[in-house]
């Protein structure tokens, strides 16, 4: 019978941001169904238009999310009750480019002095997520066998083949969050750096992540 020894290996980076991924969320309320989609819509097209001439694709804003749900109110009458009030739209949209501060603040103040007032989030994250991945994984592998060759030279037993590698494929999520979602129009006291930008000062930390890999060694 093979005798085995299992171990498993972590692997660990430390990841500088090179990225902004600007979430933006739409929302309105209006009686009829029909006039909340052209409201939609015409929200969206203005949002294209303000980032197009910030230098950006039309295509480079992204839906991640878009419902339409019925809203009603609480109000009493003898008893409490509810009553229709309309039709609510939600538009969740996303737009990344390479982090630089100077853009932000002109996104921002672009965004600000719009006539929409959506809210917003804003995450630093990473070009090449694979280049990432590949580091973490071969850092897991080198951990595991580092552990695997002290531990058999404890027990007095030499390292065989790999007989099996476990890993879960896992999403991993390279994503820091130096600022909390918030109302554009709280950013109206930022100061000014230009005519038609904010002064942004923002450095986002570096992204910690792990992962593990699980492998097996014949020993002989």
């Amino acid at each position: 019978m093979m005798r085995t020894i299992k171990v498993t290996g972590k692997g660990k980076i430390a990841v500088k941001p090179d990225m902004i991924r600007l979430y933006i969320n739409m929302e309105e309320l209006c009686k009829e169904y029909e006039d909340t989609l052209r409201r939609s819509t015409k929200d969206t097209e203005l949002l294209k238009d303000l980032f197009e001439k910030l230098g950006f694709q039309r295509k480079d804003l992204k839906t991640v999310y878009f419902n339409v749900d019925t809203e009603y109110e609480s109000y009493q009458d003898k008893h409490w009750k509810k009553r229709f009030k309309g039709y609510e739209y939600n538009h969740r949209m996303k737009i990344e480019f390479a982090s630089d501060n100077k853009k932000l603040g002109q996104v921002l103040y672009a965004l600000v002095h719009s006539s929409l007032k959506p809210e917003f989030s804003i995450e630093y994250t990473v070009a090449d997520v694979e280049k990432c991945k590949n580091e973490l994984l071969h850092k897991a592998i080198e951990d595991s066998i580092q552990k695997a060759q002290v531990l058999t030279a404890a027990a007095n037993v030499k390292l065989g083949e790999i007989q099996t590698i476990d890993y879960s494929w896992g999403e991993i999520d390279f994503v820091t969050k130096p600022l909390d979602e918030m109302r554009l129009m709280e950013c109206t006291e930022l100061k000014m750096r230009a005519p038609e930008a904010y002064d942004i000062d923002i450095e986002a930390d570096d992204i910690d992540v792990t992962d593990i890999v699980t492998v097996v060694w014949e020993i002989y």
